[in-house]
């Protein structure tokens, strides 16, 4: 969905698919051992059918923790049991295969291994790009892209052909671009290309119409919008793109330079399809006379719900939904032996010849099929971890690929830990909390500085703001809330993308400086008066609500009248609250869309959050001219001093209290080879790079 629209929470641990391998030997059994946190917290409860808040004043909150006391018999050697099939048991099923509409990880395990798009990321690399349909990554050296930063220019790669024999043209590429926008689904990616090629902010292809945007409502366009109108819309989307079948040459120009163009197009949003099979298959024509039919279609309703067609590594065999998926080598693939994406990458037709994805949503009957060698691989949950971690007969770094043998070392899987998420939680504090019509808000107390309350422009005083920043413990977040494998921010940029300073100043767990900074906010009265306010998330969060918990600690430690409760609500209530602006404090997060500081930066200081935490103009404009000016700038190293500056400005202002990105992992059987890691790419969805031990 649009990213003005859009919020992920991220939960505990972010848990990417992970691999399992079954093997010999008894269940281990845990022991569990208990840790009580003491935190005052409040929650809201049904009474009589009515919501009322319940304070507990001292609420033990209690973490099970489970060690494996026992370990697996040794594993029989590193060979897979079917070198020519790799299996998983996933617990979700994808949702759609139609690539213009799929929004979550799931489809795209289908679809990134069926269809391509002109570019993808190199290797391991989420901000460097190798050409897959194009024949080289356009740039202003290269020519491809024009020296304004406005044209790109893509030569397509001659010789492919799509799964059902047709041939990969130029018109291909308009065509499957001129969809995308033109279906201008809301809860799809098709915003970002809008945003890039069209200009229009509100990511809606029907902005421009005088009643418009429709927001994804097909039936009042049709009903409301002239012919002409709707011509003038589709003619306006074709007026971006050049086509030369015959030179084999596309060419899109944006309505103003964008610097993550090619991150956003390296995403299945962009990828292409077969403009005369999609249209034999009821889908859009191409005609501006008719696309109006199609806009905003949704994933289900779409011709290509259930049936794909595309030029990559695999062809899908049969999907049959909530059950398995199979997909099976592409023969006639166009990648020739010998010429890998990038050295030592995988070329000519996939190594494993079948993949098999069967969609189990129970943890139990997941693991009794690992357990019975039923499968060769199952989706773990986070707290589940330490059954797995049993049977690890190694751990590997994913940056030098070194792998280090466990005190098991014949057990059967391998451990890649501390995989840096592309999402992270944060604490999101209001500058000027919202009231009623009274001036009463709950989460504010008395809205005085009374001793029971704050008033609603509390964190307006940058002092308030610096002292929570040195309020908060981030190791030990890191160790209790994510596992010891979460990675500290020094800014709203994440760590390894353009634009992230590793040098940049940042606050660290200082209760002294807390403590002083306390003193000097609001003409010093706070050591006095006191302050109580409530900090606020969403129920069943708990890595959110032990990151309150360590704030209310600190704060009561410094000065038993300095008081933030713990509030948690319905998620839908906690969401509503929180856009509404009436939290002091909420405990939240973002999930980034496209890999790049735009998709941070924009959200953070001039979009998203800035509504949510009330940001007066004035203020968000300290960042607006350095957040416009990076994200039009066509050079990557003129954008990062941009993003540089942008970091000395934040840790300034202190808009908000900057977290950790929590650490991902992934368990694999020792027998799966290929394993890197990319934060930006879906990690069960490059199958071809991936093959199986014992296959020769």
């Amino acid at each position: 969905m649009h990213l003005h629209r859009k919020l992920a929470v991220v939960v505990a641990l972010t848990m990417v698919a992970t691999l399992l391998l079954t093997a010999c030997g008894p269940t281990p059994a845990p022991q569990v051992i208990e840790k009580v946190v003491t935190a005052v917290v409040k929650e809201t409860v049904m009474v009589e059918g009515t919501p009322q808040v319940v304070e507990k004043e001292v609420t033990a909150v209690v973490e099970v923790e489970k060690e494996v006391t026992a370990v697996p018999e040794a594993a029989s050697a590193a060979i897979a049991p079917d070198p020519t099939t790799l299996t998983y048991v996933m617990t979700d099923d994808a949702a759609t295969l139609d690539p213009h509409l799929a929004y979550e990880g799931t489809s795209y395990e289908i679809i990134e291994s069926v269809i391509e798009g002109l570019i993808w990321y190199n290797k391991e690399r989420a901000d460097d790009f190798v050409p897959m349909l194009a024949l080289e990554v356009p740039s202003v050296a290269n020519g491809g892209v024009s020296a304004d930063g406005l044209t790109y220019t893509f030569n397509i790669r001659p010789g492919v052909k799509f799964h059902d024999g047709g041939d990969l043209t130029a018109s291909d590429v308009a065509y499957s671009w001129e969809r995308v926008l033109l279906q201008s689904d809301p809860n799809s990616g098709a915003w970002m290309m809008i945003e890039a090629i069209m200009g229009y902010s509100s990511g809606d292809i029907t902005e421009k119409i005088a009643e418009g945007a429709y927001a994804g409502d097909q039936g009042e366009l049709i009903a409301n919008v002239t012919p002409e109108e709707l011509k003038a819309v589709c003619e306006e989307v074709k007026s971006h793109f050049e086509v030369d079948d015959a030179a084999g040459t596309f060419k899109v120009t944006l309505a103003q330079p964008w610097g993550p163009f090619l991150a956003i197009i390296a995403r299945p949003w962009a990828y292409v399809i077969d403009q005369e099979w999609t249209a034999a298959q009821g889908d859009w024509d191409g005609s501006c006379d008719t696309w109006q039919n199609f806009y905003a279609p949704g994933q289900e309703a779409t011709k290509l719900a259930k049936i794909i067609n595309g030029t990559g590594p695999y062809i899908l065999d049969h999907w049959t939904p909530d059950v398995e998926w199979v997909l099976t080598a592409n023969e006639n693939y166009w990648r020739q032996e010998g010429d890998p994406p990038w050295p030592d990458g995988p070329s000519g037709v996939a190594k494993i010849k079948r993949i098999v994805h069967k969609t189990v949503p129970e943890w139990g009957t997941r693991f009794a099929m690992f357990q019975t060698g039923e499968v060769g691989a199952a989706d773990v949950p986070t707290a589940n971890r330490a059954q797995a971690d049993a049977w690890v007969g190694e751990i590997c770094d994913y940056e030098t690929y070194e792998c280090t043998p466990t005190a098991n070392p014949d057990a059967p899987l391998r451990l890649w830990p501390g995989l840096p998420s592309t999402s992270r939680t944060d604490l999101f504090i209001s500058h000027n909390v919202k009231t009623g019509e009274s001036g009463s808000n709950p989460y504010i107390g008395s809205g005085q500085f009374d001793g029971n309350g704050i008033p609603p422009d509390f964190f307006s005083d940058i002092h308030v703001r610096k002292a929570f920043s040195y309020c908060f413990d981030y190791d030990t977040y890191i160790a209790e809330g994510q596992n010891g494998e979460g990675t500290r921010n020094n800014g709203v940029i994440i760590v390894n993308m353009l634009g992230y300073n590793p040098d940049q100043e940042m606050y660290e767990f200082d209760l002294d400086k807390c403590a002083e900074e306390l003193a000097l906010a609001w003409d010093g009265q706070l050591p006095d008066v006191g302050f109580r306010f409530q900090g606020v998330t969403a129920t069943g969060y708990t890595m959110n609500q032990t990151a309150l918990a360590i704030l209310q600690s600190n704060l009561r430690s410094i000065n038993p009248k300095y008081q933030l409760e713990i509030v948690t609500l319905p998620w839908a209530a906690y969401l509503a609250s929180f856009r509404a602006g009436l939290l002091p404090i909420a405990v939240s997060g973002w999930s980034e869309d496209y890999h790049d500081p735009h998709n941070w930066v924009q959200p953070y200081l001039i979009g998203t959050y800035t509504t949510r935490q009330s940001f007066t103009e004035e203020f968000k404009e300290i960042f607006r001219p350095l957040v416009e000016q990076a994200v039009v700038e066509a050079d990557p190293a003129k954008r990062a001093e941009l993003y540089y500056e942008l970091a000395k400005l934040r840790h300034e202002w202190v808009p908000e209290v900057v977290l950790s990105q929590a650490g991902n992992f992934q368990y694999e059987s020792r027998w799966v080879k290929g394993f890197f890691y990319n934060p930006a790419a879906t990690q069960w969805s490059y199958f071809y790079g991936f093959d199986l031990a014992g296959r020769e």
